[in-house]
């Protein structure tokens, strides 16, 4: 199996790339943090590959960290999804606000990404949640969404705000008010939000 690539970029697109490793071009699909991680076209780069073998193809997912790898692997352990799945669930959240939002059981978060439904969310929460509990995304990588976050979050979708709109009120409201008091946090976030 291929586990690790290390080679010249010949092609990157948002969603894969092909990477001459000693003269043989590698076609490798990659997630959305993964593209925003890699140089541009010609540079050197090195990806952790997972390898996925059926019947009649043999497919190389790549990553700019072994913690989305793992992550990635992780979520192919639940029923359903299978390796596209498991790259649109990775591009749809930043690692450590997915694994946040898994490990809360946040489904509501896990819904807002494209092809997942509220039962796939819900599944997500409770089969990987012992799975990536204690798990931290990159070294340097912000923190998971604390619970206020995530509850300050819900109450504004609950009052009828799209999700981006509701992450990023609270995210300003954290930062002018801190993470103390819930209240104070869905205050300042509606007055950011009336504006």
């Amino acid at each position: 199996m291929i586990a690790r690539l290390t080679g010249t970029l010949v092609e990157v697109k948002p969603n894969s790339v092909v990477l001459d490793a000693g003269g043989v071009g590698y076609e490798i699909a990659i997630p959305l943090g993964t593209f925003a991680a890699l140089p541009p076209a010609g540079e050197k780069a090195v990806l952790h590959v997972h390898t996925h073998v059926r019947e009649d193809a043999l497919q190389l997912f790549g990553f700019a960290t072994r913690e989305e790898k793992i992550v990635f692997e992780r979520l192919l352990t639940v029923s359903g999804i299978g390796p596209k799945v498991a790259l649109t669930v990775l591009s749809g959240l930043p690692l450590p606000e997915l694994v946040g939002a898994i490990a809360s059981q946040n489904a509501r978060l896990l819904a807002t990404i494209p092809g997942v439904g509220k039962k796939l969310a819900e599944r997500l929460g409770l089969e990987l949640k012992e799975k990536l509990a204690g798990f931290t995304a990159a070294p340097g990588a912000p923190p998971a969404k604390t619970s206020l976050v995530d509850d300050a979050v819900g109450a504004l979708l609950n009052l009828g705000y799209k999700a981006v709109q509701a992450e990023q009120a609270v995210e300003k409201a954290v930062r002018a008010v801190g993470e103390g008091d819930l209240n104070k946090v869905l205050a300042a976030a509606l007055k950011s939000l009336a504006r």
